[in-house]
């Protein structure tokens, strides 16, 4: 850093040599003579000095809005070069919304390690698909894996990767068990147990019951994707989750699952990552190993 010009700005903003001095724990002389010298080097006289006062001349203000400026950057900078420091040296770290973290995400991770033993073991957060945008955002996380509408957003870019389907849940028992499709009018009296607010489950579930004019007067929220199917399972309502949330229930025959005649409710699971990474080289291979069987991201070419 230019201390001459740290020192310029310190005085400029008190306006005053002594307590200039005491701020930057340095003489006064020390302060006069960067002050002459930064004069000596322009040529010009960036301060009004006498015995009562310190002003800025015209040239002075001039050169001290520039001078913030390029403190700023001298700061802006000092941060990159830590930040680049301090996420190189730690693992990969990958947000993941519920729905793809628990019952997708692990077998990705599983393939990516196998495919170069080179690659350390990623460090992994289950959230909400809004709190996985906030640690993006917080610079928490390289990779987000989010399941919400978002398709826009200025600091990071989006790219929906793979679709995804909702279905109905209920209970074995339930008088809706044998069907295979139903109209959603007949569910309206049924208490819904939904994902809480700010997950993506419960935003496209929102824009779903939005659509279609159906707002059912008893529901319930819940934050984890298990304890709405143990519900459904004990006949306490019924819910609306991915159809991978409930593939080991329907395998195991402990639930039963409807569709929506006619209106399939279909979203997209997609990444994200900041507009601009230190980690980007380091993410693009488990964005291929998430994206390789998928027809909506072809010809990747993040990070190269």
């Amino acid at each position: 850093m230019d201390y001459h010009l740290l020192t310029f700005v310190t005085v400029a903003e008190k306006l005053n040599f002594t307590r200039a001095a005491e701020s930057l724990h340095i003489t006064q002389s020390a302060v006069t003579l960067s002050i002459k010298a930064l004069e000596k080097k322009y040529n010009v006289t960036f301060l009004d000095r006498t015995n009562k006062y310190v002003r800025l001349t015209k040239a002075g203000e001039l050169f001290y809005f520039h001078a913030k400026k390029i403190l700023s950057e001298y700061k802006e900078v000092n941060n990159l070069i830590g930040h680049l420091s301090e996420t190189k040296s730690r693992p990969l770290s990958i947000g993941s919304s519920f729905t793809f973290g628990e019952y997708l995400l692990p077998k990705v991770i599983a393939d990516y390690i196998k495919k170069d033993k080179k690659h350390d073991n990623p460090m992994i957060s289950i959230r909400n698909s809004n709190r996985i945008i906030d640690q993006l955002l917080h610079g928490e996380i390289d990779l987000g894996i989010i399941d919400s509408h978002l398709k826009h957003h200025p600091h990071l870019s989006i790219t929906p990767f793979k679709e995804d389907e909702l279905v109905i849940i209920v209970s074995k028992n339930h008088r809706f068990a044998s069907l295979s499709s139903i109209e959603l009018k007949y569910l309206y009296d049924e208490t819904w147990i939904l994902r809480e607010e700010g997950s993506g489950t419960r935003e496209v579930v929102n824009q779903f019951f939005q659509n279609q004019n159906f707002d059912p007067p008893s529901v319930r929220s819940f934050g984890s994707t298990q304890i709405i199917k143990e519900s459904v399972e004990a006949d306490l309502g019924i819910s609306i989750v991915s159809k991978y949330a409930v593939q080991k229930e329907m395998f195991m025959d402990t639930l039963s699952i409807l569709r929506i005649k006619n209106v399939p409710i279909i979203r997209y699971f997609s990444f994200i990552v900041p507009e601009f990474s230190f980690k980007q080289h380091a993410v693009s291979p488990l964005i291929t190993e998430l994206t390789k069987e998928n027809k909506l991201y072809q010809n990747l070419s993040y990070g190269e």
